[in-house]
């Protein structure tokens, strides 16, 4: 069989296993090494730093409290690589497809092959999808058997309920026990002043949090054109008769404003956001996140 074309994600998505796929996208995409961004309890002293209440005290620096009468608390290289959770939500909204894959579909090739990238990068790499709850959840490993057991749980799992993505997090956020690089893979179709409220908490907790929004070509410029049947997909019995005509202006208004209060929100929190199509490549992803690594610092957005 001939390699699939890795420009097209729904070709792609017909070749084979999750964790083919992934290596297929990686393989074909520039492969970059990063620095962790995390400092821990290791080998190499970096710097000193103010102590905030929470701070392990057996990292106070009392030879600089004795010169200074403030507390300073040292920081170190972190011993290990870092530690990545792909977050994927399987809400009934990311069922969503028309012209491609559905957008969940999207997201779970997305988030093997970050998976793929991680470990081959000797980073640890866990796994939580959720809807209403979490469906499944794999603690961070940098072993290939867990690689393989993610894009076994990916690849079982099929969008369900309705969810609330900030309830949602509010949850996670406390089972996070170490500071972790999070990629949080969803349409983010939710009440954006809860999210950020959320975005926010993860900050508190010293998360990094990479925003990996999946739309499909449709949410982006409503082409219908004939009166149409919307149908909830995450509450079946709700249906509504539009005239497309009518609405897309209102809708395109809507739509445009909530991208840009998303854009804000990451902005706001320090966090960065990339948006992609489902008929986008996987690796113009991966390149816009491997290239947003080598210049961390100089723009806080992997896709500008």
């Amino acid at each position: 069989m001939s390699a699939p074309p890795l420009h097209d994600p729904t070709a792609l998505a017909k070749f084979g296993q999750l964790d083919v796929i992934a290596r297929l996208i990686v393989e074909g995409s520039m492969m970059g090494q990063h620095k962790s961004p995390f400092k821990g309890s290791s080998v190499e002293f970096v710097e000193h730093r103010q102590y905030y209440a929470g701070d392990e005290i057996r990292h106070i620096d009392w030879r600089a409290f004795g010169k200074t009468g403030k507390y300073y608390v040292k920081e170190f290289e972190e011993e290990t690589n870092l530690r990545a959770y792909l977050v994927v939500d399987a809400s009934g909204s990311m069922a969503y497809s028309a012209s491609t894959i559905s957008k969940y579909e999207y997201a779970r090739i997305l988030a093997s092959a970050f998976g793929y990238l991680l470990n081959t990068q000797r980073d640890a790499v866990g796994l939580v999808t959720f809807d209403t709850q979490v469906r499944n959840r794999i603690e961070p490993s940098t072993n290939l058997k867990n690689f393989r057991l993610i894009t076994s749980a990916l690849a079982e799992c099929e969008p369900g309920r309705e969810t609330r993505l900030a309830a949602f997090l509010q949850s996670l956020i406390p089972t996070l026990k170490r500071r972790s690089l999070v990629f949080l893979i969803s349409d983010f179709f939710d009440d954006p002043k809860e999210l950020e409220l959320m975005l926010q908490m993860f900050r508190r907790n010293r998360h990094e949090v990479i925003l990996l929004q999946v739309i499909a070509p449709e949410e982006t410029t409503f082409p219908f054109d004939k009166p149409t049947q919307f149908r909830s997909l995450e509450r079946e019995t709700h249906r509504l008769l539009v005239d497309p005509h009518r609405l897309r202006k209102v809708y395109l208004k809507q739509f445009q404003a909530f991208q840009a209060d998303l854009k804000n929100i990451a902005l706001g929190c320090g966090y960065d956001l990339l948006t992609s199509q489902t008929s986008d490549a996987f690796e113009q992803v991966l390149g816009a996140y491997l290239s947003w690594r080598t210049r961390r610092g100089k723009s806080r957005y992997p896709g500008t």
